[in-house]
């Protein structure tokens, strides 16, 4: 008993190393950012400040347009991450709990599309686009993104682990597909769809090639490429505003994540067990 006890304090001592280690220059980062300048890259580092100087953020706002960067992002991930999940879910469920012909051959298809990388459609999406006369627009960049074969795949095999039993009993009390898909797969299937709701969130609200090739004006810009040009503006000027800016780019997906973490580890550890 007391050897596994030393075991589990042992193993646990070495996950929290093992995460301060990893979260360390995320800390070091913000806490550069607030300390006077003269205190900014001391060596040691200093990891407490005493004292706090935030003008670094009020260059941020002054060398880019900020708000409007931060709009066009929450609009353009919030599209696509709303989009994406709800395709997903109305295909994973026809997937999983519908017969037709095809079925299984189309689902491949899909989880092809899976190994074809992005980058490579560039050239017929880009086309596609300016014959829609769509280019430099919001919907150019949310538009590709509105189905997710990887969303496909994830729920429709999450929602196979749904007893097919409830599908029975909601039918014989004279339920449709939809009040099934409303009622009954959609709230046994919650921890899954946040989960992924969460994942693509953050890809596309850090994405930089998609929206670099379809947007050029500057009031349509993403945050991501805001940060690009704050670079360039910095030329050789303080880094500390750089890094004032990707702190305000990564706060919002650390409070998502704060806000929602007990849905995503609901979603792994339920994943788990019916696995």
């Amino acid at each position: 008993m007391i050897a596994k006890r030393a075991g589990n304090l042992a193993l646990s001592a070495a996950l929290v190393a093992l995460g301060l280690l990893m979260i360390a220059p995320i800390l070091w980062v913000f806490v550069t950012t607030i300390l006077p300048a003269e205190q900014r890259f001391a060596l040691p580092p200093k990891w407490i400040p005493t004292e706090f100087d935030f003008s670094a953020f009020g260059k941020v706002f002054d060398l880019i347009p900020f708000w409007k960067m931060l709009l066009n992002s929450i609009v353009i991930t919030g599209v696509i991450t709303l989009g994406a999940v709800t395709t997903s879910v109305l295909a994973a469920y026809a997937f999983s709990r519908m017969e037709f012909r095809g079925r299984n051959a189309l689902f491949i298809l899909f989880l092809a599309g899976l190994m074809i990388p992005q980058q490579i459609t560039i050239i017929p999406v880009f086309i596609a686009m300016r014959e829609l006369g769509l280019v430099d627009t919001r919907a150019s960049v949310f538009l590709p993104f509105l189905v997710n074969a990887l969303g496909i795949f994830l729920l429709r095999q999450y929602m196979l682990s749904i007893p097919r039993e409830l599908d029975d009993a909601a039918r014989v009390d004279g339920a449709g597909r939809l009040t099934i898909l409303w009622r009954i797969i959609l709230p046994l299937a919650r921890p899954a769809i946040v989960a992924l709701s969460i994942f693509l969130f953050q890809v596309y609200w850090n994405d930089f090639f998609w929206p670099n090739v379809f947007l050029s004006s500057p009031d349509k810009l993403t945050l991501p490429l805001g940060l690009v040009s704050l670079q360039g503006a910095q030329g050789e000027s303080e880094a500390v505003v750089v890094f004032a800016a990707i702190t305000l780019i990564v706060a919002p997906l650390l409070l998502i994540f704060l806000f929602f973490q007990r849905a995503l580890v609901d979603s792994i550890a339920s994943s788990g067990v019916k696995g």
